[in-house]
């Protein structure tokens, strides 16, 4: 009985387990000096869009107009810090342990590969929330700040939520050509020319194809559209619409202040002059709802490559 006994107490629980993965791979990512880097270098850059309007409106001599919708009109980070992102993150999370050995200690725990990639996953949700939280959160203060109170601060949490949702696709992708090449080089360069890729094809897709709504389903920014009142059928000035995975919060903010909306896209010919023609129109619900779908759908196909490569890789090799 008291073999029995000792035998219960020194099995951890799954939860002790899996919570003793999570805070080894963010200990992993506090390391990593390329996060600490690339928020300083987000922080910078920040500050910079801050500063340069107040010294450029007073070396011209005209004060800072106020701009309450300045925060909105924002919506997100941005693709280029999204793909950042997920590279420092997850860059070497799977692969890394490969290339220094450290998964052969690592599974010697009482832990499954399952556990440990589930683990690993979770770790790089709670790093970029908290990185998320104190960037938005800064450019809440920032915006405030130079551009006097801002409009519809309560729609922050759900560019934030966005934020988080595409740049887990950009994870996902990460870590699929980590798990599968173990080489952390191969997972940022490959993750990188699927990013430039779509960069560069996109706008051409948009501009010769008359089949652009394709892009609405790969990762990037999609097809670009104009937001149009459901009351009047008027073009909102300023307010661009595009369907890929890539502006999910500035469409969360979009829905949100103009639900029952429709987008119109137009045919982008290179050489075209007057109006554009129409191609088609879609609400601008159902955008939304499509591109968190698209996005949700690769999230998941990749975690499961990643999940199922780790699964089969031998690690003694």
């Amino acid at each position: 009985m008291s073999a029995v006994r000792n035998k219960v107490r020194t099995n951890p629980s799954w939860k002790t387990r899996f919570w003793a993965v999570v805070k080894y791979e963010l200990l992993w990512n506090i390391r990593k000096k390329k996060l600490l880097g690339m928020t300083i270098f987000i922080f910078v850059i920040g500050t910079l869009g801050f500063v340069l309007p107040v010294v450029l409106s007073n070396a011209i001599g005209e004060p800072l107009s106020q701009n309450p919708d300045y925060l909105v009109s924002l919506s997100s980070p941005g693709a280029l810090v999204f793909f950042l992102f997920a590279i420092v993150t997850v860059m070497n999370s799977i692969s890394g342990e490969f290339e220094s050995g450290t998964i052969v200690p690592l599974l010697t725990k009482p832990v499954s590969r399952t556990m440990v990639f589930l683990g690993k996953l979770f770790a790089a949700f709670i790093t970029l929330l908290l990185v998320y939280v104190v960037l938005f959160a800064y450019t809440t203060i920032g915006a405030t700040i130079v551009y006097g109170p801002q409009n519809n601060l309560q729609l922050v949490p759900l560019s934030l939520l966005g934020s988080i949702i595409t740049t887990f696709v950009w994870i996902g992708i990460v870590l699929a050509i980590g798990s599968l090449s173990k080489s952390s080089l191969i997972a940022a360069l490959g993750t990188f020319c699927i990013f430039i890729a779509l960069l560069i094809s996109a706008p051409i897709v948009s501009v010769f194809s008359d089949q652009a709504w394709v892009l609405s389903y790969v990762p990037g920014s999609g097809v670009t559209g104009t937001l149009i009142t459901s009351q009047n059928q008027t073009a909102v000035t300023g307010i661009s619409i595009s369907t890929g995975t890539d502006n999910i919060a500035a469409n969360l903010i979009n829905y949100a202040l103009y639900s029952l909306s429709n987008v119109t896209f137009y045919k982008r010919g290179a050489f075209q002059f007057g109006q554009s023609p129409i191609l088609y129109v879609e609400p601008l619900s159902l955008i939304l709802l499509r591109s968190i779908a698209v996005a949700l759908a690769y999230i998941l196909a990749f975690s499961l490559i990643s999940w199922y490569a780790l699964k089969r890789a031998q690690i003694l090799e």
